[in-house]
């Protein structure tokens, strides 16, 4: 917490889903360290937003797949922030190519969890280890957003639901291990949401939830997983850790 103002960190902050759960953070009254790949002029209109809602947040670039830039944002998230409160793991790829899994590279098995999984698990390794160095009654929470493709077969892009199983995992550990430092674990599970990620297939989707793929008859939007995010980072769930959340519009409801 700093100047009475909860604090968080955020991969994968400046679209998407992490745009969502920033902005929804910062207007909550969180000072947030977005962070993302691409240099800070790159977002300028991202950072208006976030900055309009937070003068105290900032950004920093990096790419949680390589050790060294790893080591640098953990650093610069600490120093501008002074304590962390959250860490939302949200940055993650696509394969490039959706391939046939029995033709997938492993040049893009690589690439996917690099950045998805091991990326992330060491990121939180980081940073985890700091946060459990300050003892606090504070709520604080670290939250990974996966798919739900964690447990959905998409065989025309493997790596990513083996990633977002693997995160699933990850995300159960970390629970275990943290809930003696009173940090609560959480997993989001996002559907069909509407952004980048999902805008060369809109149509499809589209189609599948007009016959019926979800009860909540519509593609979810980046800020109904920041606001889901928000309420675990707030500790409403309080009494919980190693839970998986989905937003999905009722999407893995079975029914005969």
């Amino acid at each position: 917490m700093k100047n009475g103002k909860r604090c968080a960190i955020v991969t994968g902050a400046a679209r998407g889903i992490g745009r969502g759960i920033s902005i929804t953070l910062a207007k909550a009254g969180y000072t947030v360290c977005a962070v993302g790949t691409r240099p800070a002029e790159a977002v300028s209109e991202y950072l208006d937003e976030l900055l309009s809602y937070s003068p105290e947040s900032f950004y920093v670039s990096g790419d949680i797949s390589k050790e060294e830039d790893r080591i640098r944002i953990t650093e610069a998230a600490f120093d501008g922030l002074g304590e962390v409160d959250v860490l939302v793991n949200n940055a993650g790829v696509a394969p490039n190519v959706r391939e046939d899994m029995l033709n997938m590279s492993e040049e893009s098995f690589d690439r996917v969890l690099g950045i998805n999984l091991r990326g992330t698990f060491f990121l939180t390794q980081k940073i985890a280890k700091k946060m459990a160095e300050t003892k606090t009654d504070a709520m604080r929470a670290v939250v990974f957003i996966t798919s739900i493709s964690a447990t959905v077969s998409s065989v025309n892009r493997g790596e990513y639901c083996i990633s977002k199983a693997g995160l699933s995992m990850a995300a159960t550990l970390y629970a275990d291990r943290l809930a003696e430092y009173g940090i609560r674990v959480y997993e989001v599970r996002p559907g069909v949401i509407a952004t980048d990620m999902t805008a060369g297939v809109r149509e499809k989707y589209e189609r599948l939830i007009d016959e019926g793929l979800c009860p909540i008859a519509r593609m979810g939007q980046p800020e109904d997983v920041g606001k889901t995010v928000l309420a675990l980072c707030d500790g409403y769930l309080g009494y919980t850790t190693g839970q998986v959340i989905g937003v999905d519009g009722g999407m893995m409801i079975q029914k005969l």
